[in-house]
């Protein structure tokens, strides 16, 4: 079984910074590709950005140029550092990633973290 804890979330002003973690855990052999997504109420959840294990990377129009996605591949950790915030990017912030462990590979959610973003 695998565990992911994002955090990092909280309340800021526009224009402001905040950065995401994310934490896998668990009897992992390796860790695939990994990605933050969002979901604003009423909406459906959608990709922010995603990045493989060598370090490619991909990001949704709305927040290219503001956000950056890496990884630490040794801390199974990734992170979303999420500049020059707007009010539209307020939603619940989830993690997820693909993992490879002795039964395959299988996909895995985190619980999410909640970004406000104030006007």
């Amino acid at each position: 079984q695998v565990q992911l804890v994002e955090s990092g979330g909280g309340l800021v002003q526009a224009g402001g910074s905040l950065r995401l973690s994310c934490v896998a855990s668990g009897s992992i052999l390796s860790i695939g590709a990994m990605g933050w997504y969002r979901q604003a109420p009423g909406k459906q959840r959608e990709l922010v950005a995603a990045i493989t294990r060598g370090g490619s990377t991909s990001y949704a129009d709305s927040v290219k140029g503001r956000f950056t996605i890496s990884r630490d591949n040794a801390k199974n950790t990734a992170f979303l550092q999420m500049n020059s915030l707007k009010p539209e990017d307020t939603a619940v912030y989830y993690c997820k990633c693909n993992a490879y462990l002795v039964g395959g590979l299988k996909e895995y959610w985190g619980q999410g973290t909640q970004v406000t973003v104030s006007s």
